[in-house]
């Protein structure tokens, strides 16, 4: 099409807050959205138009947590000490690809090695503005290396650091790098041979100053998190997110009702990561679960700013195309169907600091659009019937005919 415009009918429309009646048409033009019209209108003479039907029009979905570099069917720990970049960039290229067709237009990436998502990152926005030769995918958020103890949870990554001269100068480093923010493993975790994530690798002094230091730099920080401990330290220091937030204790997994006041209080992320039971899991994580998701809904009814996200690429549950049916599955625990869309186009826009731009569908917006055949708002489940994509402007995937000029 030599004409920058287009426009996209469809029968209804979720604009990131709330369902709008249609039938709806959204005005595109270089990459933005320059008009919702529902008046039933046609295009203005000369615009192409495509007429999705009987469908849904959302903004495209944002996984605010994720790991591009990691094969779910892999062993994440050998692979990325061994694999050369070449690999690894190759493979982080094609999970994002999996995750733009799905509909996943923006992603944050929790940790990588070698900040090799900043290439990815740099790569995916040449094509967005055009760029001849470079690869689609979707807008990237990039953490780089999480910092973490030597031989802590994701150390294999590169990023340690040991006490709160090394934790300044990681962030110093990834500053220089030109990060979009600063994760830090203020637990252990789970999927690391031999730690703990009942217990802190950080304490809260190491949290302060380090967090401190990022925000000097202009760069927010979310911190993983799953000892009851570690999230109060973390909030204490005045991180802005906080990855799992699963609380747990010597006693088992007991939220502490003054951390949750302060997690509302501060307006803190809280990221989602949905697990759901499965045979054959450990059973120190199965007893995880069921409390995990009823803090989860607690937090969303103290108002507490929870997103669903995926911690893609961790386990061979966790693809990275995971987070429409992962979304179905958050629906079911914790919130309505409109607050969970919701928990994944403009809320989780906010929290990878993109609110401005991403998961709404308003005149301003980056035109990166979902289409489902159905109406999510009242059955979830249609997000995972996509009838089209489109990244800023650009359809990647359509189920209809090419578009055709008004």
């Amino acid at each position: 099409m030599d004409d920058p415009r287009l426009a996209i009918r469809a029968a209804r429309l979720f604009d990131g807050l709330a369902a709008v009646g249609g039938p709806v048409l959204v005005l595109l033009e270089g990459g933005r959205i320059t008009d919702v019209d529902l008046t039933g209108a046609n295009p203005p003479p000369g615009v192409p138009l495509t007429d999705l039907g009987d469908a849904t029009l959302l903004p495209g979905l944002v996984d605010a947590h994720s790991h591009l570099v990691f094969d779910p069917h892999g062993n994440a720990e050998r692979q990325l000490l061994q694999e050369d970049d070449a690999t690894v960039l190759a493979r982080a290229r094609a999970q994002a690809a999996q995750a733009l067709r799905a509909g996943i237009t923006t992603v944050r990436d929790l940790g990588d090695r070698g900040y090799l998502t900043l290439r990815l990152r740099a790569e995916f926005a040449r094509h967005a503005e055009g760029g001849a030769g470079a690869a689609a995918g979707p807008h990237l958020v990039t953490a780089g290396p999480p910092i973490t103890t030597a031989g802590g949870h994701c150390w294999y990554l590169g990023g340690t650091a040991d006490g709160v001269d090394e934790a300044l100068a990681a962030v110093a480093d990834r500053a220089r790098a030109g990060v979009d923010l600063v994760k830090v493993m203020a637990t252990g975790g789970m999927s690391t041979a031999g730690s703990n994530p009942g217990g802190s690798q950080y304490d809260r002094a190491a949290l302060r100053a380090l967090t401190r230091a990022a925000h000097a730099g202009g760069l927010p920080v979310t911190a993983h998190a799953h000892a009851a401990g570690g999230i109060a330290d973390a909030v204490a220091a005045g991180v802005d997110g906080i990855e799992h937030c699963t609380f747990m204790t010597p006693a088992g997994v007991r939220p502490d009702p003054a951390t949750v006041d302060a997690l509302a209080a501060a307006g803190t992320f809280v990221g989602c990561t949905v697990v759901r039971p499965r045979a054959g899991m450990p059973p120190e994580v199965l007893s995880t679960i069921e409390p995990y998701w009823e803090n989860q809904a607690a937090m969303h009814r103290r108002g507490v700013r929870v997103v669903c996200c995926t911690d893609a690429g961790i386990n061979p549950h966790k693809p990275h195309d995971v987070l429409p049916s992962d979304l179905v599955y958050f629906a079911s625990q914790v919130a309505t169907n409109t607050e969970a869309l919701t928990s994944v186009t403009a809320l989780a826009a906010e929290s990878c600091g993109l609110g401005h731009r991403k998961g709404r569908i308003a005149p301003g917006y980056d035109a990166d659009l979902l289409a489902v055949a159905g109406n999510p708002v009242h059955d979830i489940g249609a997000v995972l019937r996509v009838r089209a994509v489109y990244r800023a402007g650009r359809p990647v995937r359509t189920e209809q005919p090419q578009p055709v000029t008004g």
